[in-house]
């Protein structure tokens, strides 16, 4: 088939080095039970950056980052029932998962050992085309433009399992420390739930959009809420900010660490963790996941926003994402 362009991660580097290269290679051919996609948009994730810059270590050499992808079918396996060509799809994180294992059984298939993941295990949407197993493509809704849906499929998604992990409820108080494409995601699902958002965040800037969205509270890190939390999930990978976050919970809250990667948690009084309060971590996300936050998009709807990139600048979208300078979320223009 016809050539494919791609940004391509062969050796980590600080980003200002520009460790992502341009390629141009064959478009994949579908493996059973797969389908190819024609890339229109992918996501830029802080997890990318993370692999690009080596704090993550790649899991296969060279590896196409991105996992947050948006397109159209052009191919697929003859085994394929659940789409057709021209069909739109959505590509996240979790790429798949054994099936068979206790986890999977239990409906917790981003805990499989045997998970794989986009961007790490095979490569991703920093692409103009991407193969992908058909049982894991999400549909996307029609409500949603290709740029717009793609913050969804990561930041909203691994948010809103974030909410679920930290417990908190309809009308509740909660945190949320750090206020990048995530949070401002899950601060629209939990007010739509009714419930009270604070926002902790050094930026001013991120402080009064969180106040524009309806957070009722917003401040810095070393700032306390005006009232005890019910729960609260952190979004900066940095230890301190947990210890933050624990601090400002009420008798039985809970943190969840939103996180792939942190740079470890300083010691803390065990009065912070006295009564009952829990910290957890929160590891990807299910396919369930996904398609209940999907919907939810439609319903709230859910506003995303994004600062959007050609293919080629992949690199100066992880340096601005890194440097605190994109609006919301960064999203590549994967379109020929």
């Amino acid at each position: 088939m016809v050539d494919m362009r791609a940004m391509q991660l062969r050796d980590p580097a600080p980003i200002e080095n520009r460790p992502l290269e341009p390629i141009e290679r064959t478009i994949p051919t579908p493996e059973p039970g797969e389908v190819v996609l024609r890339v229109d948009a992918c996501g830029v994730c802080r997890t990318d950056l993370q692999l690009a810059e080596g704090d993550l270590a790649l899991h296969r050499r060279p590896v196409v980052p991105g996992h947050q992808a948006v397109g159209r079918v052009v191919a697929m396996a003859d085994d394929v029932q659940s789409f057709r060509i021209g069909d739109r799809a959505g590509v996240a994180w979790l790429a798949s998962a054994c099936g068979q294992c206790d986890r999977c059984r239990e409906g917790r298939e981003n805990l499989c050992l045997d998970a794989r993941f986009t961007g790490w295990d095979r490569d991703g949407g920093f692409a103009t085309h991407i193969a992908v197993r058909a049982d894991f493509a999400l549909k996307i809704p029609v409500s949603f433009d290709d740029l717009a849906a793609a913050p969804l499929l990561c930041g909203g998604v691994i948010g809103y399992r974030a909410l679920k992990i930290s417990g908190v409820r309809p009308g509740q108080r909660l945190g949320l420390y750090g206020f990048g494409a995530s949070a401002l995601l899950a601060l629209q699902v939990a007010r739509h739930w009714g419930c009270e958002v604070y926002v902790a965040t050094r930026s001013a800037r991120e402080q009064a959009r969180a106040l524009e969205l309806g957070a009722i509270w917003a401040g810095g890190y070393d700032d306390a809420p005006p009232a005890k939390l019910d729960a609260a999930v952190t979004f900066a990978p940095v230890g301190s900010v947990v210890v933050a976050a624990l601090q400002s919970l009420d008798r039985g809250g809970t943190v969840a660490i939103n996180a792939i990667h942190l740079d470890g948690i300083p010691a803390f009084s065990y009065d912070d963790l006295w009564w009952e309060r829990s910290l957890r971590s929160v590891a990807n996300f299910t396919r369930q996941d996904a398609r209940e936050l999907l919907e939810l998009a439609s319903e709230i709807p859910i506003r995303t926003s994004f600062d959007l990139y050609p293919l080629e600048d992949a690199n100066r979208a992880l340096a601005d994402l890194r440097a605190g300078h994109v609006n919301g979320a960064a999203v590549l223009d994967c379109r020929a």
